[in-house]
């Protein structure tokens, strides 16, 4: 076997992993953003439900669903007061 198909071989996987190594983090950090905006979407989704015969809407849009999902109960509760004090 030639040495240097062997050699390529070694680099492109040491290439690989260092790839990897370094766009794992990132790419951790985005999914963990589209799960808790996908999960503050559904509970602002379900609020809408239960909430509009009081009048209570909020708008769900991306920056409202990330809020929801990351800071939960007492986001929600923010975005409730938001949007009141902005009608």
């Amino acid at each position: 076997m030639d040495y240097t198909l062997a050699l390529s071989f070694f680099f492109g996987l040491l290439l690989l992993y260092v790839l990897v190594r370094i766009l794992y983090l990132p790419a951790r950090w985005l999914f963990l953003v589209m799960y808790n905006g996908v999960i503050g979407g559904v509970i602002l989704w379900l609020l809408n439900f239960a909430a509009t015969p009081l009048g209570l809407r909020v708008a769900i849009n991306p920056l409202t669903a990330v809020i929801a999902g990351f800071l939960g109960i007492p986001g929600v509760i923010f975005l409730i007061i938001i949007s009141y004090l902005a009608s």
